[in-house]
């Protein structure tokens, strides 16, 4: 089998690329009773142009509700009576759509979710129906502030490219998808070039390839959906909440994309805020009392990545909560605390051995280096490039995002004219 061993990968890890260039990865896990089955296309809302964003989002939801061999109450119970979970995501850079059950059954899911993935009939009257009920969850993230005010911060970070745009799409698109739209996308986009089939757990690596083979095999080649990338801006974006008594505040900046180097912003953004020890945390909540909820992390794609602190607070205080966090990051370019440096390595090594140790996410990780490396990074490489990091780097990681024009997205009730002086404060 060629590529059989997963280059770049660990013991457990296998992976195989088909004729037609639809990739499996099988990461056994002997230790379990359950598996988890995974389908991921490289198909997200960055891939989407503006007058059909969100239609990846409505064909995830609709993928369920119906095939050309079983409708969508079979679907349904072909899963349950077997005891297993199914579910669906859809993401910036890819749509998934995941099994979980007994390991015994793992080969019944990967056919099942080829035919999910590649036989969805999109029946008509069922549209109509979903549409209503992505309506309403449009609406429920529309009312979420946090949610608000991170689809203003992606839209200042990056302006008009994709990768700014919402998962969910508009209300208008929504409301506007008919059936043969749909069924456009998915030929476009759903190809095997663009599809990994992932099964972690107690599993035959040979009999998940075949099982993969027979389900995705005779699926079109196509070419590799890839987006140029996203160039950042910077700047301040506001979105007032009539009735909101606090203002929701998403600050950031670029970080590298994979494949860069971007472990000294995964350990600085560790640094900055991640437990209740970070000066982020111990500093403006628990000495000041300026925040309500506040936290930090790197979103690292293949397109794109953010260095994110998020936080809600009283109106009151979003000039000082601003002026804080501006001052605790430039306090890091002049000095790295021994004790805070090594409580964030360990803190985002944890974070690494728990993804690890949950097998759809780990599933998911994989699928993503696949996409942007063409191999699997082994739990220790990942575990190495952190422990790598010096304290050189994470001041330079500092001194870098501060020397970039910061995006800010606000949400919720915010002061007359104050957002306006906020980029200039940081």
């Amino acid at each position: 089998m060629s590529n059989f061993g997963a280059p770049g990968g660990d013991a457990h890890t296998w992976v195989e690329t088909l004729a037609n260039g639809a990739r499996v990865v099988v990461i056994r896990l002997p230790q379990l009773a359950t598996a988890a089955v995974s389908v991921f296309v490289r198909s997200g809302s960055q891939h989407e142009s503006a007058g059909l964003n969100g239609i990846g989002h409505v064909i995830e939801h609709m993928a369920f509700k119906g095939t050309h061999s079983r409708s969508c109450q079979e679907i349904n119970l072909d899963a349950e009576r077997l005891g297993a979970e199914v579910n669906a995501h859809t993401d910036r850079d890819h749509t998934a759509f995941h099994m979980r059950g007994l390991a015994q059954d793992a080969e019944a899911f990967v056919r099942k979710l080829g035919d999910i993935v590649r036989e969805s009939s999109f029946p008509r009257a069922e549209l109509e129906r979903e549409r209503s009920v992505i309506l309403h969850e449009y609406t429920d993230d529309e009312d979420d502030a946090m949610a608000t005010a991170f689809k203003q911060f992606d839209r200042a970070c990056f302006g008009a490219h994709p990768a700014a745009r919402p998962v969910i799409g508009t209300r208008a698109n929504i409301r506007r998808f008919t059936r043969s739209e749909l069924v456009a996308w998915v030929r476009q986009q759903y190809t095997a070039a663009n599809t990994i089939v992932g099964v972690a757990g107690n599993v035959d690596p040979h009999r998940i390839v075949a099982a993969a083979r027979a389900a995705f095999g005779t699926m079109p080649s196509g070419s590799e959906n890839r987006v140029t990338a996203a160039a950042w801006r910077g700047g301040t974006r506001v979105r007032p909440l009539p009735g909101s008594s606090m203002v929701h505040v998403v600050l950031g900046f670029p970080a590298p994309p994979l494949p860069a180097a971007h472990q000294p912003y995964v350990v600085a953004a560790a640094l900055l805020g991640e437990g209740m020890s970070s000066p982020l945390l111990d500093q403006l909540r628990e000495r000041r009392g300026l925040v309500y909820h506040a936290d930090c992390w790197t979103d690292v794609r293949d397109a794109c990545g953010q260095f994110v602190i998020e936080a809600s607070t009283a109106p009151g205080h979003l000039r000082e909560y601003v002026s804080a966090v501006s001052r605790l990051l430039h306090q890091h370019v002049g000095a790295t605390d021994r004790v805070g440096l090594q409580r964030a390595r360990n803190q985002a090594g944890v974070r690494i051995l728990s993804a690890q140790e949950e097998p759809s996410r780990r599933l998911e990780l994989a699928a993503l280096d696949l996409y942007a490396l063409g191999r699997v990074r082994s739990r220790e490489e990942l575990l190495a490039g952190i422990a790598a990091v010096t304290p050189g780097q994470v001041r330079a990681a500092f001194a870098q995002m501060l020397d970039t024009r910061p995006a800010i997205g606000i949400a919720g009730r915010i002061p007359r004219g104050e957002a306006e002086r906020l980029t200039r404060q940081v």
